[in-house]
């Protein structure tokens, strides 16, 4: 039986598919963005079929409602196909057709999508914690550069306490200022108060993950910080060796080298750390880390004074405890272990 290779374009409107068997291209399809309209078309092509759609807004939609019509499907990163992105002419179908080709030849770097709903559901809401989060400081800046401008300085207290707040605003010379003021900081309760809620409802999803309660025995560890790494990284098999898992969290080092010296000899390669990384999960493990060391007698602190002593520059020394502390989490992830500071 031949296999079907079917790339899809999607857009918030309309869906382009190409559909490839035995390397040539038999058919193609343009449908509005539906998920009636897709599982039709697909039911359309008989034999075994292979799907391709790359990583964006709806990708989790379509591969949890398509997954069922098809044999395979396949959420690929969009930044490892330079066929699509920098080849001759460019439009949806034209790009479908190369999404095609691709899965054919096995050329797709296939993005993990969770299956289980609730997980899924725990991660959205962690995302928009630390959406919320961010839009908070980006009104606490406003706030603060709108009063430089004209040379004030809000006392302490005074972004989160209302009557002091109040207070303050009335007693203010330059009323416009006042008034501009005032209406900022709608924007900031607002957003501080969403920011309550969302914590709120992460920390009530985590409280079925038994490893998160497990995490937040680490130094430095939280409740947000561990609920981050759980919902980011969804399972400790996804990784088949722990360098693997540091890439991923922006820990990792990658070797870049090119050409050959003056000598005719292969350039050394430069070790740096990889850049396309989860940032959300790098500023977890990397605040952990941070914590742990800060707050002293502790086995992670412990090893950040021996590097160094040793030499070590205060940055690697760093990078170093959070590898060291996240190899550890994943070990106790595969064996639903407590932490034990004498394993460490």
């Amino acid at each position: 039986m031949a296999t079907h290779y079917i790339g899809a374009d999607v857009d918030s409107k309309m869906a382009d598919l190409a559909v490839e068997r035995n390397g040539k291209l038999v058919q193609r399809y343009r449908v509005p963005t539906s998920i009636a309209c897709l599982r039709e078309v697909l039911g359309e092509v008989r034999g075994r079929k292979e799907l391709a759609i790359e990583e964006g807004p709806m990708a989790h939609w379509l591969y949890r409602n398509l997954q069922p019509v098809v044999d395979r499907i396949v959420i690929c990163d969009p930044r490892r196909n330079a066929y699509i992105a920098k080849d001759g002419d460019k439009d949806d179908p034209i790009d479908a057709g190369k999404l095609a080709a691709l899965l054919r030849g096995g050329f797709l770097r296939e993005v993990y999508h969770s299956k289980d709903d609730q997980h899924v559901l725990l991660k959205q809401w962690v995302g928009l914690y630390h959406d919320r989060v961010r839009e908070a400081v980006r009104q606490i800046n406003k706030l603060r550069g709108r009063c430089r401008m004209e040379g004030v300085r809000p006392p302490r207290g005074t972004l989160c306490d209302p009557s002091v707040r109040s207070a303050w605003l009335k007693g203010l010379d330059d009323r416009a200022l006042s008034k501009q003021l005032s209406l900022l900081w709608i924007g900031l309760d607002a957003v501080l108060e969403q920011v309550v809620q969302a914590r709120r409802e992460v920390s009530r999803l985590a409280r079925r993950y038994e490893i998160i309660r497990y995490w937040r025995e680490l130094p430095g560890v939280g409740s947000i910080r561990a609920a981050t790494l759980y919902a980011y990284l969804d399972t400790p098999w996804r990784f088949r060796h722990r360098r693997k898992l540091w890439k991923y969290c922006g820990l990792g080092l990658e070797r870049c080298s090119s050409g050959k010296d003056r000598y005719g000899d292969p350039k050394v390669g430069l070790l740096q750390l990889a850049w396309a990384v989860n940032k959300r999960l790098k500023n977890a493990v990397m605040g952990a880390a941070i914590s742990a060391i800060q707050h002293k007698r502790n086995v992670f602190a412990y090893q950040y004074e021996r590097l160094v002593q040793d030499g070590l520059t205060d940055s690697n020394a760093r990078h170093t405890v959070a590898r060291k502390m996240l190899t550890v989490m994943w070990g106790m992830w595969k064996t639903q272990r407590r932490f034990d500071e004498r394993l460490v």
